[in-house]
Protein backbone atom coordinates (compact mmCIF):
# COMPACT_ATOMS: atom_id res chain seq x y z
CA UNK A 1 0.00 0.00 0.00
CA UNK A 2 1.57 3.79 -0.95
CA UNK A 3 2.10 6.28 1.56
CA UNK A 4 -0.91 8.05 -0.09
CA UNK A 5 -3.09 4.68 -0.20
CA UNK A 6 -2.16 5.22 3.92
CA UNK A 7 -3.12 8.78 4.47
CA UNK A 8 -6.65 8.25 2.81
CA UNK A 9 -7.25 5.39 4.55
CA UNK A 10 -6.39 7.11 7.78
CA UNK A 11 -8.63 9.71 6.98
CA UNK A 12 -11.03 7.64 5.87
CA UNK A 13 -11.03 5.34 9.62
CA UNK A 14 -10.84 9.20 10.86
CA UNK A 15 -14.25 9.96 9.34
CA UNK A 16 -16.03 7.00 10.32
CA UNK A 17 -14.94 7.48 14.01
CA UNK A 18 -15.95 11.31 13.77
CA UNK A 19 -19.38 10.27 12.49
CA UNK A 20 -19.95 7.41 15.20
CA UNK A 21 -19.11 9.65 18.10
CA UNK A 22 -22.34 10.11 20.49
CA UNK A 23 -23.62 13.37 21.41
CA UNK A 24 -22.64 15.51 23.71
CA UNK A 25 -23.75 15.28 26.84
CA UNK A 26 -25.48 18.91 26.60
CA UNK A 27 -27.19 17.84 23.74
CA UNK A 28 -28.42 14.71 24.97
CA UNK A 29 -30.16 16.74 28.25
CA UNK A 30 -31.29 19.00 26.24
CA UNK A 31 -32.92 16.89 24.10
CA UNK A 32 -34.77 15.09 27.37
CA UNK A 33 -36.04 18.66 28.67
CA UNK A 34 -37.38 19.08 26.03
CA UNK A 35 -39.52 16.23 25.41
CA UNK A 36 -40.19 16.24 29.16
CA UNK A 37 -41.88 19.66 28.46
CA UNK A 38 -43.51 18.42 25.64
CA UNK A 39 -44.94 15.57 27.96
CA UNK A 40 -45.99 18.00 31.02
CA UNK A 41 -47.80 20.20 28.49
CA UNK A 42 -49.70 17.19 26.95
CA UNK A 43 -51.07 15.92 30.43
CA UNK A 44 -52.06 19.65 31.53
CA UNK A 45 -54.13 19.86 27.92
CA UNK A 46 -55.49 16.40 28.50
CA UNK A 47 -56.53 17.29 32.50
CA UNK A 48 -58.14 20.67 31.53
CA UNK A 49 -59.85 19.10 28.50
CA UNK A 50 -61.39 16.95 31.01
CA UNK A 51 -62.18 18.78 33.63
CA UNK A 52 -64.21 21.33 31.27
CA UNK A 53 -65.39 18.58 29.39
CA UNK A 54 -66.96 16.34 32.30
CA UNK A 55 -66.07 17.90 35.37
CA UNK A 56 -67.08 21.35 35.47
CA UNK A 57 -66.62 24.83 34.02
CA UNK A 58 -66.55 28.70 34.99
CA UNK A 59 -69.15 30.81 33.77
CA UNK A 60 -70.22 34.39 34.09
CA UNK A 61 -73.84 35.58 34.19
CA UNK A 62 -75.06 37.88 32.04
CA UNK A 63 -78.16 40.26 32.51
CA UNK A 64 -80.72 40.05 34.89
CA UNK A 65 -82.68 37.20 34.48
CA UNK A 66 -82.07 35.50 37.58
CA UNK A 67 -82.04 38.11 40.72
CA UNK A 68 -82.36 38.30 42.90
CA UNK A 69 -80.30 35.18 43.30
CA UNK A 70 -77.81 36.28 40.55
CA UNK A 71 -76.30 39.38 39.23
CA UNK A 72 -74.77 40.77 36.03
CA UNK A 73 -71.50 40.00 36.60
CA UNK A 74 -71.46 36.56 38.68
CA UNK A 75 -68.89 34.59 38.38
CA UNK A 76 -69.80 30.74 39.03
CA UNK A 77 -69.01 27.44 38.76
CA UNK A 78 -70.96 24.67 36.57
CA UNK A 79 -70.97 21.11 37.78
CA UNK A 80 -71.04 19.30 34.55
CA UNK A 81 -70.55 15.67 36.26
CA UNK A 82 -73.97 15.18 38.79
CA UNK A 83 -76.33 15.17 35.77
CA UNK A 84 -74.35 12.17 34.41
CA UNK A 85 -75.68 9.73 37.15
CA UNK A 86 -78.90 11.52 38.67
CA UNK A 87 -81.41 13.27 37.05
CA UNK A 88 -82.53 17.08 37.65
CA UNK A 89 -84.28 18.35 40.12
CA UNK A 90 -87.11 21.00 40.65
CA UNK A 91 -85.26 24.02 41.27
CA UNK A 92 -81.88 23.40 40.47
CA UNK A 93 -80.48 26.50 38.74
CA UNK A 94 -79.04 25.06 35.35
CA UNK A 95 -77.40 26.04 32.41
CA UNK A 96 -78.17 25.38 28.61
CA UNK A 97 -77.82 26.61 25.87
CA UNK A 98 -80.09 29.26 23.84
CA UNK A 99 -81.76 27.53 20.06
CA UNK A 100 -84.08 29.92 19.65
CA UNK A 101 -84.50 32.15 17.04
CA UNK A 102 -81.32 34.64 16.78
CA UNK A 103 -78.86 32.26 18.40
CA UNK A 104 -75.30 31.81 17.31
CA UNK A 105 -74.54 27.94 17.43
CA UNK A 106 -71.33 28.47 16.57
CA UNK A 107 -68.40 27.10 19.14
CA UNK A 108 -66.98 30.34 19.80
CA UNK A 109 -70.48 32.19 19.77
CA UNK A 110 -72.80 29.82 21.77
CA UNK A 111 -75.50 31.99 24.13
CA UNK A 112 -75.74 30.21 26.99
CA UNK A 113 -78.85 30.52 29.18
CA UNK A 114 -79.22 30.20 33.32
CA UNK A 115 -82.44 29.31 34.60
CA UNK A 116 -84.12 27.72 37.61
CA UNK A 117 -86.50 24.22 36.77
CA UNK A 118 -89.54 24.31 38.03
CA UNK A 119 -91.29 21.94 36.38
CA UNK A 120 -90.56 18.24 35.89
CA UNK A 121 -90.78 15.50 33.11
CA UNK A 122 -94.27 13.98 32.37
CA UNK A 123 -95.70 17.21 34.79
CA UNK A 124 -98.14 19.36 33.50
CA UNK A 125 -97.22 23.38 34.68
CA UNK A 126 -99.97 26.31 34.23
CA UNK A 127 -99.50 29.39 35.07
CA UNK A 128 -102.91 31.91 36.07
CA UNK A 129 -102.91 35.46 35.42
CA UNK A 130 -102.42 35.71 38.72
CA UNK A 131 -99.09 34.49 38.71
CA UNK A 132 -99.45 31.48 40.68
CA UNK A 133 -97.46 28.43 39.18
CA UNK A 134 -99.60 25.03 39.71
CA UNK A 135 -98.08 21.55 38.86
CA UNK A 136 -100.63 18.90 37.66
CA UNK A 137 -103.21 20.94 39.10
CA UNK A 138 -101.41 21.50 42.42
CA UNK A 139 -99.84 25.33 43.39
CA UNK A 140 -96.46 25.38 43.68
CA UNK A 141 -95.78 26.98 46.74
CA UNK A 142 -91.84 28.55 46.25
CA UNK A 143 -90.31 31.58 46.80
CA UNK A 144 -87.65 32.48 44.53
CA UNK A 145 -89.71 34.71 42.22
CA UNK A 146 -88.68 38.65 42.69
CA UNK A 147 -91.87 39.60 41.44
CA UNK A 148 -95.66 38.12 40.68
CA UNK A 149 -95.60 37.03 37.39
CA UNK A 150 -97.77 39.34 35.00
CA UNK A 151 -97.37 37.44 31.82
CA UNK A 152 -97.79 33.65 31.71
CA UNK A 153 -97.20 33.33 28.40
CA UNK A 154 -98.03 29.71 26.96
CA UNK A 155 -98.24 28.42 30.38
CA UNK A 156 -102.07 29.72 30.28
CA UNK A 157 -102.85 27.23 28.09
CA UNK A 158 -101.52 24.45 30.18
CA UNK A 159 -97.39 22.49 29.17
CA UNK A 160 -97.23 19.20 29.31
CA UNK A 161 -93.34 18.04 29.20
CA UNK A 162 -92.19 15.37 27.27
CA UNK A 163 -90.64 12.22 29.07
CA UNK A 164 -87.09 14.57 28.94
CA UNK A 165 -88.24 17.92 28.94
CA UNK A 166 -88.11 20.67 31.87
CA UNK A 167 -90.12 23.59 32.76
CA UNK A 168 -87.27 26.62 33.52
CA UNK A 169 -87.91 30.03 34.71
CA UNK A 170 -85.81 33.36 35.21
CA UNK A 171 -86.64 34.00 39.17
CA UNK A 172 -86.66 37.74 37.68
CA UNK A 173 -90.38 36.64 36.40
CA UNK A 174 -90.89 39.41 34.70
CA UNK A 175 -87.75 40.34 33.02
CA UNK A 176 -87.08 36.71 31.74
CA UNK A 177 -86.88 34.94 28.35
CA UNK A 178 -87.95 31.14 29.81
CA UNK A 179 -90.08 28.12 29.00
CA UNK A 180 -93.39 30.72 28.90
CA UNK A 181 -92.56 31.60 25.48
CA UNK A 182 -91.71 29.75 22.17
CA UNK A 183 -88.15 31.00 21.59
CA UNK A 184 -86.75 29.24 24.53
CA UNK A 185 -90.02 26.10 25.21
CA UNK A 186 -89.15 23.36 27.70
CA UNK A 187 -85.54 22.27 27.62
CA UNK A 188 -84.62 18.97 26.79
CA UNK A 189 -82.69 17.39 29.68
CA UNK A 190 -80.03 15.61 27.44
CA UNK A 191 -79.43 19.44 26.36
CA UNK A 192 -77.90 20.32 29.75
CA UNK A 193 -74.47 21.88 30.21
CA UNK A 194 -74.98 21.54 33.98
CA UNK A 195 -76.18 23.08 37.14
CA UNK A 196 -74.75 26.09 38.77
CA UNK A 197 -72.76 25.39 41.73
CA UNK A 198 -71.00 27.54 43.53
CA UNK A 199 -70.73 31.48 43.24
CA UNK A 200 -67.23 32.14 42.87
CA UNK A 201 -67.22 36.47 42.83
CA UNK A 202 -67.74 39.05 44.06
CA UNK A 203 -65.95 36.93 46.75
CA UNK A 204 -68.17 38.83 49.21
CA UNK A 205 -70.89 37.18 48.07
CA UNK A 206 -69.34 33.35 47.62
CA UNK A 207 -72.01 31.03 48.16
CA UNK A 208 -73.48 27.06 47.06
CA UNK A 209 -76.49 27.84 44.44
CA UNK A 210 -77.19 23.85 45.30
CA UNK A 211 -79.25 24.25 48.51
CA UNK A 212 -82.90 24.55 47.98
Amino acid sequence: MSRKDEVLYGKNNSDTEINNEEPEPEKRDMKKEILRFLLYVLVIFCITFFILHFLGQRTKVSGSSMEATLSDGDNLIVDKLTYRFSDPERFDIIVFPYEGEGSDNSFFNKTYYIKRIIGLPGETVYIDYNGNIFINGEKLEENYGLQRINNPGEAANHITLGEDQYFVLGDNRNNSSDSRFVNVGPIEGKKITGRAWVRIYPFNKMTFLTDK
